[in-house]
């Protein structure tokens, strides 16, 4: 009885994951939240369980997604709220391998299980997309991936509290101080070559990024942990630093990335 306990249970033969985020809820249990795609629209709900290399997940509930919105990212919160991204109208959603809309396609919603979804005022933008929340869960980070921007919003008032340029920003996790932001830059992404990557039989996507720093009091880059010219693999659209390494993962291919750093 995780979620929405009005939601259905999940599509059995086949699962598409996108955005995911664990989380360990106020009674102190694991939560695992993924924005999935197939068979419905939704942010699902598991229960992590194990210890060192033994760890199983179990399905708890879900929340349908609103209508017409295809979702991207969602950050869990321990109360078992969510807030999560729409990048697109599902029925008119542009074909971003074509063209770059001009006119904002999505925004940022917040889920409660009292009130369930309210938009966040401040979000709108061409293809919102990966995004991290303060730890008091006040303060939204929303990469608005068409715009070339980092956007931190209030998320009580909707106010835009400052932005940071960074070139086609993906996804964003906190490094371990807890005083950086870790922000995926496609910074080699022309649209020309997304559908080769999209259609890679095998091997790795070789369009360059970098995973940049960003500071989230002052909103500023602050130089890059990693870069990458698309060797051994290309296409990161996430960087999750564990220790002094980083984790990367991409939006198609058949690896992860795992990066000793020379910097803490």
């Amino acid at each position: 009885g995780w979620g929405d306990p009005t939601c259905p249970p999940p599509p059995r033969d086949k699962f598409n994951a996108h955005g995911i985020d664990l989380v360990q809820r106020s009674d102190g249990r694991l939560a695992l939240l993924v924005v999935q795609h197939f068979g419905r629209e939704a942010v699902e709900f598991f229960e992590v369980k194990g210890a060192g290399k033994d760890w199983s997940i179990a399905w708890k509930g879900c929340v349908l997604a609103p209508p017409d919105a295809s979702l991207n990212e969602v950050v869990a919160l321990a109360n078992g709220d969510f807030y999560t991204t729409k990048m697109a109208s599902i029925s008119g959603a542009s074909d971003f391998t074509e063209a770059i809309p001009t006119e904002p396609t999505g925004h940022a919603f917040a889920w409660t299980a009292a009130g369930g979804y309210t938009k966040i005022e401040g979000t709108d933008g061409v293809m919102p997309n990966g995004i991290a929340a303060s730890p008091d869960g006040k303060t939204l980070f929303l990469n608005v991936t068409m715009q070339n921007e980092v956007r931190k919003i209030d998320v009580a008032t909707g106010k835009i509290l400052g932005s940071a340029v960074v070139k086609m920003p993906d996804n964003v996790t906190w490094a371990p101080d807890g005083k950086r932001l870790l922000v995926a830059s496609l910074h080699g992404f022309e649209t020309t070559n997304f559908s080769v990557c999209v259609d890679v039989p095998q091997g790795a996507c070789p369009i360059p990024f970098t995973i940049q720093a960003v500071d989230p009091d002052t909103m500023t880059a602050v130089g890059p942990v990693y870069e990458s010219t698309g060797s051994p693999m290309g296409g990161g659209t996430v960087g999750l630093q564990v220790g002094n390494e980083l984790f990367i993962g991409s939006f198609t291919g058949d690896r992860i990335l795992r990066v000793a750093l020379t910097k803490p």
